[in-house]
Parts: structure tokens; C-alpha cells; sequence
């Protein structure tokens, strides 16, 4: 390996654990209470950047919101956020949201994501699992640009969409992922 490449590398790993670190911190909020308003707040602006959202909360059973959700990796990242669980406009419960990846990837980012439970089954696995690893259990549909612009609430038949929003930072790569969502105290 040469100095250079050694020099490139070690400043990206320096850069990755600087932003790491920072991102973390804001990853989760000091109170219940102020966890709930950034909640709030990232679904208006999910609502107004999105208004096939906004429409299909009027029809969900729950919506589980992560409002800053901070993601970090070289080859090996993760991801962590926590979040609330709304039954209307009344908040049910907390959860954490932790993600693994591996892959050629490198960069820090944050973003936000909300996921709306549509049916019944989708909000009792929630309630009844210790733990819902995204992929098992009920359907989820990440909703991208070209799902949204045809999402209604007649045409959403899948248990549970999630949009990712509010994206900041830089993560570029491709990587294999696993999402667990938890149950915990605030």
C-alpha cells in the first residue's frame, strides 16, 4: 500500500468517526417531550414535501416516526435513532430503530423516517414482538417518488409504508442492511 493511498484512507476514516461521533449525539432526544415535538415537526415536513403522506396517515392505524435517524460506516456502519409511535394524533409508545450494514460503503448522514402501519396485524406485531426486524413479518413498501405520485388510501393494501425524508449528510456506497425496531422506556 502506498503512503498516498494509506494518507486518503486514514483522512476517511478520520472524517467518518469525526462525523460519527457528532451525529450521534444528536440521534436521540434529552426528553420524552422533546422527542415527541421532533416527531411532530418531522412529519409536517414529511406532509408538506410529501402529501401522499399526509393523505395516507388520514386511513393508518399508527404511524411510528424516527425524526433523527444518524447513519455512519467504512465497510462496516450502522445506523441509530429513536422514535414514536402515534395512534391518531396520541402518543402510544417509544421505539429505537438500530440498523448493521456492511458493504463498500463510506460517509455519515442523517435523515428522518416514518412508518405508516396500515392494518390491524401490522400495529398488534409491533405491540406483541420484543423486537420487529424489517422484512419479517408484516409488508412494508419503501415509498419512493414513482410509489407516491400512484399511493391513495384506496390503493395502499400493504401493511405498513415507509418514507425515508430529510436526508443530510453524505453515505455513499451500496450495502446489505438489516433494521430492528425495539420497544423501549422514556
Amino acid at each position: 500500500m502506498t503512503q498516498s493511498l494509506r494518507l486518503f484512507l486514514a483522512i476517511i476514516f478520520a472524517t467518518v468517526a469525526l462525523a460519527s461521533a457528532s451525529l450521534l449525539n444528536s440521534a436521540s432526544a434529552a426528553t420524552s417531550d422533546e422527542l415527541d415535538a421532533d416527531a411532530r415537526q418531522a412529519l409536517q415536513i414529511l406532509y408538506k414535501t410529501n402529501p401522499s403522506a399526509q393523505t395516507l396517515s388520514k386511513s393508518a392505524k399508527a404511524i411510528i416516526v424516527f425524526p433523527k435517524m444518524v447513519k455512519a460506516g467504512l465497510v462496516f456502519g450502522g445506523a441509530y435513532g429513536e422514535g414514536v409511535m402515534f395512534h391518531g394524533d396520541k402518543v402510544h409508545s417509544y421505539y429505537n430503530s438500530v440498523t448493521g450494514s456492511w458493504g463498500l460503503q463510506a460517509g455519515a448522514q442523517s435523515y428522518a423516517y416514518a412508518l405508516f402501519l396500515m392494518t390491524d396485524k401490522a400495529v398488534d406485531y409491533v405491540h406483541k414482538t420484543k423486537g420487529w426486524e424489517l422484512g419479517v413479518g408484516p409488508t412494508v413498501v419503501v415509498v419512493d417518488e414513482g410509489v407516491s405520485k400512484n399511493l391513495s388510501t384506496t390503493s395502499a393494501k400493504d401493511d405498513a409504508y415507509a418514507y425515508v425524508f430529510d436526508q443530510q449528510g453524505l453515505m455513499a456506497g451500496v450495502s446489505i442492511e438489516g433494521t430492528k425496531i425495539s420497544l423501549i422506556n422514556r
